[in-house]
């Protein structure tokens, strides 16, 4: 992989800054990245919309999904369904490294006492070790999630490769469109309350009117699981 270079991330920038949803995907999978960008999806309440932009894009397109091994089964049974459904023909499942399984968490409870080192091991180094192998990465970041997340751009430098935000201008309205307009299934927890959904020990339903995340990681301060704000240091 080759760093990106400030002038090949101006140039990336000024082609696919203005650009969004499908139109950036295809423009940066056909060009400068082809080959060289992965989408990381978490199979989330939202990440049908994304999922099925690029099975239009290119179906052999490289789908990151970060198998922590304390997500939902309702999570790991919609992944296969929305493979199935899109034809996606390169999902790769990253898991933790299992000596660092045995090492930092071997009972499966250090999500109690320090959920940033859980979420380090169990999301951060997998993604990190996946990347290493592209340029480019897209992620689902939108400014309505709030936090953050308020200032995404489509077209971000992460340390040494881009990351593409297609739905960072989108609004909530405009994604339950795009799931009706698509005919796309949600995901089963949504209807019993849990708009974003992550591990199981730390994601939690929430209530009419409350933010999207409110539901992850309530009655802490910790508000992201650190690989939207991962660095070089991380081996990104």
């Amino acid at each position: 992989m080759a760093v990106i270079e400030n002038a090949l991330y101006d140039e990336l920038n000024f082609r696919l800054g203005r650009l969004d949803g499908i139109e950036l995907i295809a423009a940066a999978a056909y060009g400068p990245l082809g080959g060289r960008l992965a989408l990381v999806s978490s199979f989330g309440t939202e990440a049908a919309v994304l999922l099925h932009m690029v099975s239009r894009v290119d179906r052999d397109l490289p789908v990151i999904f970060l198998e922590t091994g304390m997500l939902f089964p309702e999570t790991l049974a919609y992944r296969d369904q929305l493979i199935d459904r899109l034809g996606l023909r390169n999902v790769q499942s990253e898991t933790p490294d299992p000596v660092d399984h045995a090492r930092e968490d071997p009972e499966d409870e250090l999500w109690i006492t320090n959920p940033d080192a859980c979420c380090a091991f169990r999301k951060v180094r997998p993604l990190a070790k996946a990347l290493s192998r592209v340029d480019g990465w897209i992620s689902g970041l939108k400014r309505h999630h709030g936090g953050g997340r308020a200032e995404v751009m489509p077209v971000e430098r992460d340390g040494r490769r881009v990351k593409l935000n297609p739905l960072a201008f989108w609004d909530r309205d405009q994604i339950l469109g795009y799931f009706d307009t698509h005919d796309l299934p949600r995901h089963p927890l949504e209807s019993q309350g849990y708009a974003s959904i992550g591990c199981i020990p730390c994601t939690s339903r929430t209530r009419p009117g409350d933010d999207l995340r409110s539901g992850r990681w309530s009655g802490r301060a910790k508000t992201e699981c650190g690989i939207h704000t991962m660095s070089d240091g991380a081996g990104i």
